[in-house]
């Protein structure tokens, strides 16, 4: 008998003769599920919205964010956040934390996510004003309940990203992000809608949280520091989008702000040296417009 607070665990009545179709039909049947999860993802924004703010208030007060998750929704955090230093220069300040560490990452360890001692445990970084988002598919995993108990109790905002809208949990936490995915395709199958729908908050709930830090120049990325020839080209085109101006003032200004795409902006945009651009970005926490605005009202 599945237990009604854990929709995940239902049968799909969709695909109950799954095991003797076609392999073209099984995959139209996994794509038919799969069609569904985007409404499910947009029926949450509002709450997401909430947490994307709490987040940036964190962040621009000097705090960090922190996943804490097991199994696929574990790894699924720690690839949003391993992602952010490299595509938005944003360095140890969104960090995950994943039941049975990184051994864990490749090789199930299937007892680690009852463990609540080990959740509490593994918040004792969270410091008070951090934001603590708990991921778990069913919403009541242990070592989750644990960190963000642990996390509550050190004055962090707590939110939790799971795939069961009744989680008695939902109710403890700030926001609580409630994905009604539905059965799987394969009963407790997680990692398929589950996970699908998990990523794309997580892709979103990043991703926009960087937008608003101020980390992209309308939909450039220009956090990204020249590390190699690689980056250098590929930032000497992103400045040319942005400025309209030719590739050779560009390289020169990249190159005069020591690779530093933010600086080389605002020096273009703003008609400014570097060393004036820098100053400008820290008094802007980082942000190119509200840098230039600050250029413009002097």
């Amino acid at each position: 008998m599945i237990e009604v607070d854990l929709p995940t665990e239902g049968r799909n009545p969709r695909t109950l003769d799954v095991d003797t179709l076609p392999t073209l039909e099984v995959l139209r049947r996994i794509n038919a599920e799969d069609a569904t999860v985007p409404a499910v993802v947009a029926a949450v924004l509002p709450q997401l919205a909430q947490l994307v703010d709490l987040a940036v208030e964190s962040l621009r007060r000097g705090g960090r964010v922190h996943y804490f998750g097991a199994g696929t929704s574990g790894r699924l955090a720690v690839l949003d956040a391993a992602e952010l230093p490299p595509t938005f220069g944003m360095w140890n300040r969104v960090v995950a934390h994943h039941a049975g560490g990184p051994g864990a990452f490749t090789q199930a360890v299937s007892e680690v996510e009852d463990d609540v001692d080990l959740g509490a445990s593994d918040a004792a970084a969270v410091e008070p004003g951090d934001v603590a988002i708990g991921v778990a598919a069913s919403g009541r995993t242990p070592y989750v309940i644990g960190a963000l108990r642990a996390a509550a109790a050190a004055g962090a905002h707590t939110a939790l990203i799971s795939c069961n809208p009744n989680a008695p949990y939902g109710d403890e936490v700030a926001v609580h992000i409630p994905l009604a995915t539905g059965p799987e395709v394969i009963s407790g199958s997680t990692r398929m809608k589950a996970g699908t729908a998990t990523k794309l908050v997580l892709n979103s709930f990043s991703t926009t949280l960087m937008i608003r830090l101020g980390r992209t120049y309308s939909n450039l990325m220009v956090s990204v520091n020249a590390l190699n020839s690689k980056l250098r080209a590929r930032l000497v085109r992103i400045l040319t989008e942005a400025t309209g101006m030719d590739s050779s003032s560009c390289a020169a200004a990249l190159a005069e702000a020591g690779g530093n795409t933010r600086v080389a902006l605002v020096s273009l945009l703003g008609e400014v040296p570097a060393d004036r651009a820098t100053v400008l970005l820290e008094e802007s926490d980082g942000g190119v417009r509200e840098a230039l605005q600050r250029l413009r009202s002097a």
